[in-house]
């Protein structure tokens, strides 16, 4: 069976006054029907860019320059906006990462909600709010026929994200690209959304891409994840089989800056020296060599590809396999 969704080679830049800005730079990936993948990295490393490009909204002055990305056969980046309006809010989802500024001030949520059932799915406007209110109640808000009622000011973080869930799901899609749906929330509530998420989407059988750059998020919510470092998946695998025995050294570092209650109590967490690269100038070779306890000289002079190292996992790295403890990922 081919892949829900195909992305293949793509390459999203920004022309500014300052140079190019490479911010998604060869990247391939696959998600299958029904899949959870998580997309992991700093920030600046190109998640949001290349899930925006996946819908098409990449702001100015961005602009898509080569790839292609196959969405349940068709290739997005060759449909006019009138096809690609069909496909927004209809068969891929979205949910943005602050739902203060995503939803509009000024509109109640009804509205928010009704008007893509009426528009894609062509419902009444009696129907629609029907369907609203089952929305609302899906997703945990209370009493929804007074909140559906309410602007968006009038609802705490935690409801507003709700809401963006509920609006993402409302057309029965069969993708949700969420990114970093938890940030404007308390820890709380961030396990609340995305447990939610998690159930309804398996659930529905729709496929979730999560965006975050919390590693805890990802090996709880998906199947498989993708490292992305200065715009290139550096890493990829199993969610499970990466934390365990991550094959790159920037996945190693992400891991060993994270608490962990089942190792000795440290003073100090460990982080990764240095700074990402400037994405308009990017370095001769590889982009994380420069922070990299693990170069060599060949890493000063060539990319290296992202290869299968293992049965399922891929790395970008010239040192690859690397081997890693269970404590020494944490340590």
């Amino acid at each position: 069976m081919p892949p829900l969704l195909e992305v293949q080679n793509l390459h999203t830049y920004f022309y500014t006054d300052g140079g190019v800005v490479k911010a998604v730079n060869d990247v391939s990936y696959q998600v299958g029907e029904g899949q959870a993948v998580g997309i992991v990295g700093e920030s600046g490393s190109g998640k949001s860019v290349s899930a925006l490009s996946i819908l098409g909204l990449v702001p100015y002055p961005g602009r898509i320059v080569e790839g292609r990305i196959l969405f349940e056969g068709a290739n997005l980046l060759a449909l006019s906006d009138r096809d690609m309006q069909r496909i927004r809010g209809n068969r891929i989802g979205m949910i943005f990462q602050e739902p203060m500024t995503s939803l509009n001030p000024v509109l109640t949520i009804e509205r928010q909600l009704t008007e893509s059932l009426e528009t894609h799915l062509e419902m009444s406007r009696g129907a629609a709010r029907r369907r609203a209110v089952e929305l609302l109640e899906m997703v945990g808000i209370p009493d929804p026929h007074q909140r559906i009622k309410e602007h968006p000011h009038r609802l705490s973080g935690g409801m507003r994200q709700r809401v963006m869930i509920a609006m993402a799901l409302s057309c029965n899609p069969n993708l949700i690209i969420a990114d970093e749906p938890t940030t404007a929330v308390d820890v709380t509530i961030q396990a609340q959304l995305l447990e939610l998420m998690k159930s309804l989407t398996r659930e529905l059988n729709v496929a979730l891409i999560i965006i975050s750059h919390n590693m805890g998020i990802v090996a709880r919510y998906v199947d498989r994840v993708f490292i992305m470092y200065a715009g290139k998946i550096v890493e990829s695998g199993p969610v499970a089989e990466t934390f365990r025995s991550p094959q790159h050294p920037y996945t190693l570092g992400l891991l060993r800056s994270i608490p962990r209650l089942d190792l000795p109590r440290r003073d100090v967490l460990e982080s990764i020296p240095g700074q990402p690269p400037d994405l308009a100038y990017l370095p001769k070779g590889c982009a994380f060599r420069e922070r990299c306890t693990y170069a060599v000289d060949r890493c000063a002079e060539e990319v290296p590809p992202l290869v299968g190292v293992t049965r399922n996992q891929q790395s970008a790295c010239w040192q690859a396999p690397i081997s890693v403890t269970k404590e020494s990922a944490g340590k």
